[in-house]
This record gives structure tokens, C-alpha cells and sequence, in this order.
């Protein structure tokens, strides 16, 4: 598929053609809503049909096999996915308002999803980590923004993650052959997905709270990223990141008279989310209780402290303060220490 238009996020279990054929009203109806902003009646059709192909049940979405199930030529959908022109960008914003009706979501998710690949014909495809797999892998990767509750998830915007190698000037045939456009460069996860925050925000989608796994919590640049644009958060980090005590203040060091003046400093080295939690102790913790599950309450016990991190970015005040921001460690009970780590900006209320 070219790359604007890649998706891989279907599953590949789905609906029986019965159970499909029960909500067809509902299917057209959704059908018509999205891509009405397709001008040829004919691309409708077919945009209809990829649906109901990804929508049946079968192992592989793949252009030939969902046309098997769909009994058409697989001409007709692999035409559509890869040489009509048709405004995907249009036709994924009707999606995600949409899906922000139907989930009503508490909080937005940003992902990257592994997608295991073998041979040459697909963009992005590399011996990469992918956490989805587990391993290093050749793969692909997508990352995604979501909506999610407690009762359901839908993707709001994607992009595919085009790895460093294929920008060199080696990888020129391989692109050409996977069809990807002359302006798409490597980006990092990170900041492809304050592209897609950006491209929501456009049309006036935002989250009550972005949350991330490690990979996007670890990341000085995307914290930044966040709050540059207002945007709260809950993302996980490891406890070995490092951070100073609510209560440091920096000092400013003599300036000995040669050379610029020395910029304000802690006097205290920073310590580990683990010991801040860890000095606070388990009798910190308190327990908060977020849904009602099949069998029992949904909770847990946390820790919420106030911290500076520490690390070069972003960058203190000039006075040389770094902001405050709540550290959440979830502690069971029965457990010696935390054993999940969360940074947010935004002030946590416990009731």
C-alpha cells in the first residue's frame, strides 16, 4: 500500500458473512458518513467494500484473500487502496469524530503496534525492536493515537514509521518500488505522534489526558512536546529515571570573574523515581479504586509525590528551577516496592 494510505490495525478474527449481513443498514449508514467526501460513486462502492472485507472473518486482510471472501476481483480493492486518489486525510478525520461519539473516551492513547513482515515490496519494513513482538524482528511499525474507556478503543489517526535506512541514498530503488512519496523522511515515534495531536487539534479534537507507555514517558522531547500545547498526561516511565526531592532549591555559584556566568545548579544529586517512592514508604501509599469490574472493584494502591526531574531537557528556568511534576507509583500490596512508575504534569486528586 502507498503510504498515505496504510493502515493495518484490523484483527484478524472478525465477523461470520450472517452477522454481517444482520447490521447491513448500519453498515451502509457508517459507510455513506465517511466516505461521502469521495467524488466518484464508484470509489464509494469500493471504499464500502475494503470495509466489509476487513470487517469478514479470515486470517490475512490482505488484498486476495479479503476478496475471496467478498466474491469480487481483487483487482477492484487493491485499485482503491493503492492508484485511486481520494482525500484520506478528509475521509480519517469523519472517522475520528466518530469514534470520539461513539467511545465518549476518558483518555487518548499513543501506541506503536509491530507488524511481523517478510520480503521487499512493503514500505517501512526493517530489522527493528517492536515491543508487540517483543524482539528485534523485521516488521513494520505503526504508531497510533486512540480513544479509549473503560469499555472500548478505536484509533483516531495513524502513521507508519519509516526507519532512518530507508532515507539513504541506497534505499532509492526499494522505495520507488514500495511507492513512497519523495517528501516522507524518518521521523521518530515521538514526533509523529505530536504530528497526528496537531492534525486532531485542526479539527478541534483533544484529549482530557494523552497516556503512553516507557517509550514515549522516557522522552524529555515529547513531555515537552505536550505541554508546549497544553495537553495533559499520565505517561510510564521506569523507575530508574532520576529526579530531585520537591523540596531542592538550586544555588547560584561565585562567578570567579573570567569567562560567563555559571548557570544555577542543584546542590543534591538527583535519585531514582524508585527511591523517591521508596523513602516515602508503603504506608504512603493510598488506595484508589477507578471501575467496578466483573467480580470485584477495579484498584490499587499509589504513591503521588512531588518531583523535579532531572536530565538536560527540557531546559530549567533561568532561575534555574525545575518545574514540579506528580510521580505515581503503583505499590500492591504485599510488594517490598513500586512496581509501575507514571509522570504527569497535571494535579492528581485522590478521593
Amino acid at each position: 500500500m502507498s503510504l498515505g494510505k496504510w493502515s493495518s490495525w484490523s484483527l484478524s478474527a472478525g465477523m461470520r458473512a450472517n452477522e454481517l449481513a444482520s447490521c447491513k443498514g448500519r453498515l451502509e449508514e457508517f459507510a455513506g458518513e465517511v466516505f461521502a467526501p469521495l467524488s466518484r460513486a464508484d470509489q464509494r462502492v469500493k471504499g464500502s467494500l475494503c470495509l466489509r472485507g476487513l470487517l469478514l472473518d479470515g486470517r490475512r486482510k490482505s488484498m486476495q484473500p479479503m476478496a475471496g471472501r467478498l466474491g469480487v476481483d481483487h483487482q477492484q480493492l487493491q485499485q482503491f487502496m493503492t492508484s485511486s486518489t481520494w482525500p484520506v486525510d478528509t475521509v480519517r478525520t469523519r472517522l475520528a469524530r466518530r469514534a470520539v461519539a461513539v467511545v465518549r473516551p476518558q483518555v487518548w492513547v499513543v501506541d506503536d503496534t509491530g507488524f511481523p513482515k517478510d520480503g521487499m515490496s512493503s514500505p517501512g519494513v526493517t530489522r527493528q525492536y517492536s515491543g508487540t513482538l517483543g524482539k528485534v524482528g523485521n516488521c513494520q511499525i505503526g504508531v497510533s493515537v486512540h480513544a479509549a474507556s473503560d469499555t472500548a478503543s478505536c484509533p483516531l489517526s495513524w502513521r507508519l514509521f519509516l526507519p532512518g535506512s530507508w532515507g539513504r541514498p541506497e534505499a532509492a530503488d526499494r522505495r520507488a518500488r514500495c511507492r513512497v512519496h519523495d517528501g516522507a523522511r524518518h521521523r521518530p515515534k515521538w514526533q509523529l505522534a505530536l504530528d497526528m495531536l496537531d492534525e486532531l487539534a485542526t479539527v478541534e479534537l483533544r484529549p482530557a489526558v494523552l497516556v503512553g507507555d516507557t517509550g514515549y514517558g522516557a522522552n524529555a522531547d515529547f513531555r515537552h512536546g505536550l505541554e508546549n500545547r497544553g495537553l495533559a498526561y499520565a505517561l510510564q516511565v521506569k523507575g530508574e529515571m532520576t529526579a530531585h526531592a520537591e523540596s531542592a532549591v538550586p544555588y547560584q555559584p561565585p562567578y570567579g570573574g573570567l569567562g560567563p556566568r555559571p548557570l544555577p545548579r542543584y546542590r543534591t544529586r538527583p535519585v531514582s523515581l524508585r527511591e523517591h517512592a521508596l523513602a516515602a514508604g508503603r504506608g504512603s501509599a493510598v488506595a484508589v479504586t477507578w471501575r467496578k469490574g466483573s467480580k470485584a472493584a477495579m484498584s490499587a494502591r499509589f504513591v503521588f509525590l512531588r518531583v523535579r526531574l532531572a536530565g538536560r531537557r527540557p531546559k530549567p528556568a533561568p532561575d534555574g528551577v525545575i518545574a514540579l511534576r506528580w510521580l505515581i507509583a503503583q505499590w500492591p500490596e504485599g510488594e517490598n516496592e513500586p512496581v509501575k512508575y507514571w509522570i504527569s504534569r497535571d494535579c492528581c486528586t485522590v478521593g
